[in-house]
């Protein structure tokens, strides 16, 4: 017997629930919901778990939000998705994109790159790690792009962009197209190109995203981050 899709409210923090819970109750969302759990039930593997899909907004609240990076799609291989983008769990090897990533750090700061990819410390800091799909297939990179995903996170941006002094770090042409309505006159928005191996050396060693970030935080009278863990 096919399992029912559930009704239940997603483990996220109240901030966000406020301006976005309605958009759980919305058709597409509700067909979403019927999706992921057709799939589920005939033995397809989603990432991340369900508990964890999203945890970017659970970790991260609305009100402690001062930046976004926006990525695209989950990690596809097992346990290495939990929610936040370009964010593996502690004991997995750290993917390519985030190696680069970490070597733009060390280049930028001049800080030691950190030894395991689990960036919750970043996330915890109000750096919100954003995928525009939310979920994936086993193998399958993009396999739940157009299944709703796109319109619920531009109504997350859309939220984001209403609030003032935020740094939206969009990486690739992916996550620059996302966020062309980002508003530039009340925030930074910093692109470049993507960290993957094949793109960075085609604008993103060298873009200064850390340091140009918290120097934005700085002048705003705001708390920089931390990137180094």
């Amino acid at each position: 017997m096919n399992e029912k899709p559930s009704r239940r409210t997603p483990k996220i923090h109240d901030s966000w629930l406020k301006e976005i819970g309605s958009e759980f109750n919305k058709p597409y969302m509700q067909k979403l919901r019927a999706f992921l759990v057709d799939k589920k039930s005939n033995g397809v593997k989603i990432f991340p778990p369900s508990d964890q899909i999203f945890a970017a907004l659970y970790e991260t609240s609305l009100d402690d939000t001062k930046v976004v990076i926006i990525g695209q799609d989950p990690y596809h291989k097992i346990n290495q998705a939990h929610g936040l983008s370009f964010s593996v769990n502690p004991e997995i090897n750290i993917p390519p994109s985030l190696v680069n990533i970490y070597k733009e750090l060390e280049d930028d700061l001049g800080c030691k790159a950190p030894t395991q990819g689990f960036l919750m410390s970043w996330a915890k800091q109000g750096v919100l790690l954003l995928n525009s799909i939310l979920s994936v297939e086993e193998g399958k990179p993009g396999s739940h792009a157009n299944k709703g995903w796109e319109q619920f996170t531009d109504r997350l941006i859309e939220v984001l962009n209403n609030r003032n002094h935020l740094v939206f770090i969009l990486w690739g042409n992916y996550a620059a197209t996302k966020g062309n309505k980002i508003d530039r006159k009340k925030h930074l928005v910093l692109k470049a190109a993507h960290p993957s191996p094949l793109s960075s050396h085609k604008g993103f060693f060298g873009c200064k995203h850390f340091s140009k970030t918290n120097n934005y935080l700085i002048k705003k009278g705001k708390t920089p981050i931390k990137w180094t863990m």
